[in-house]
């Protein structure tokens, strides 16, 4: 199928381009979707401005722009999420690097919590929750009274585990709290340890557990059936040997088969830090958990333009899981991973036998042809996040790019 407005691609595999939007040259990050009255809608935070975009991707192969909702100035706005008509959107310092004044404050922290019930293409902002410190990151919220926040506190090194009760959404509150002794900041205000241990996110919450992603820190099990006191259960370190400084990015897991998919993120341009990966984890025994298998590194298409990916320039790795989060908007399969990999695009990996996930789809746009942020320092395709709606269809983000929207045709 061709798109007129989209990117040529450099390989693709039993994946199709359905609809491409350019987001008015603002790259979008992590994305989310809600689908009222037969509507879908699609939420994005931005990548290098502050703020956020709505589309209508109910024919997804004309996607209708709705609105550019501004964000405060100075100001990280990476996070998204929508669940229960109430829409949770992250705010944070700017990291060295990342921005044009990174040693200024933030003008806003915390979460911004919209209403998207009432017009969802137009969402209303209802309150504003803040951490006292320096933002938030990746949040995890699919409905009900609990948002689940990595979140910054006063006193800790980075962000740790929060929980806000959103009975009242106009009135947030802080209800629980949980973070690893290495956090903590002596009486000079410098880490008691040196392992790059903070609760990236998002949290997973799920049956009485919490399944946090703890960066350095490893995986990380919680009992949250006393929200206000939540007491972990196990813990998994795989940092050394295995990842970059965020050694587990993403921690998600498939209860009904007892099993979690891990991974780090690659940080470092042209692969320079240890092996990236994703895994299967067995939760069987939640006090005990274990890696059972590793995911194969995707090789490069016949003809590419170098013998590897890491050759090319910009990062390559595994990054963003499609998350379905119980929501039925979303695809809601288990035997199937959608993962981005920065320059090698989106892959997709058969998971039917745990011991031996295969890949059996990918899609590589070409590579940018116009620089709109500061990275990567070679200007190649860096595929950011992906989510998969009910439908089947996939909304994959990029640092340059605009929206791509694809469908797996197996």
């Amino acid at each position: 199928m061709t798109v007129s407005n989209a990117p040529d691609v450099i390989s693709a595999e039993n994946v199709e381009l359905i609809g491409y939007h350019d987001l008015e040259k603002r790259p979008a990050f992590k994305i989310a979707l809600q689908e009222v009255n037969e509507r879908f809608y699609l939420y994005l935070s931005t990548f290098w401005q502050s703020g956020w975009t709505v589309l209508d991707v109910t024919d997804p192969a004309t996607p209708e722009h709705c609105e550019w909702l501004p964000g405060p100035e100075n100001t990280w706005t990476l996070q998204v999420q929508v669940a229960d008509g109430l829409m949770i959107t992250s705010m944070e310092k700017i990291p060295e690097g990342w921005g044009p004044r990174p040693n200024d404050p933030p003008e806003a922290e915390g979460v911004y919590i919209w209403d998207v019930a009432t017009d969802p293409a137009h969402p209303r902002r209802i309150a504003h929750w803040e951490t006292g410190a320096d933002g938030t990151h990746r949040n995890f919220y699919n409905g009900g009274r609990y948002a689940h926040l990595s979140a910054g506190a006063e006193g800790y090194r980075s962000r740790i585990y929060r929980v806000i009760d959103l009975e009242d959404p106009a009135n947030p509150k802080e209800s629980g709290r949980w973070w690893l002794p290495e956090q903590e900041l002596d009486e000079q205000g410098k880490p008691r340890s040196p392992i790059n241990a903070f609760q990236h996110g998002p949290a997973h919450a799920e049956a009485d557990r919490a399944y946090l992603p703890y960066a350095g820190g490893g995986i990380i099990i919680l009992d949250i059936s006393d929200i206000s006191a939540p007491k972990m259960i196990s813990r998994l370190n795989v940092h050394p040997p295995l990842g970059s400084n965020l050694a587990v990015h993403t921690v998600y897991p498939y209860l009904d088969r007892n099993i979690a998919i891990a991974n780090s993120e690659a940080l470092r341009e042209n692969c320079d830090e240890p092996l990236n990966y994703t895994a299967v984890i067995d939760i069987k025994d939640e006090t005990n958990p274990r890696v059972m298998s590793i995911f194969p590194v995707p090789d490069p298409p016949e003809g590419y333009s170098h013998k590897n990916f890491c050759e090319r320039g910009g990062r390559f790795g595994p990054h963003n899981q499609h998350h379905s989060q119980g929501l039925d908007c979303l695809e809601q399969r288990e035997d199937r991973i959608y993962l981005t990999y920065f320059n090698a695009g989106l892959r997709i990996y058969d998971l039917s036998d745990p011991v031996r996930p295969f890949e059996i789809a990918h899609y590589i746009p070409a590579d940018p042809t116009e620089r709109l942020g500061m990275l990567p320092k070679t200007l190649v395709t860096q595929s950011e996040d992906v989510l998969v709606d009910r439908r089947g269809y996939m909304y994959v983000t990029d640092k340059n790019h605009g929206l791509h929207i694809l469908r797996c045709t197996i």
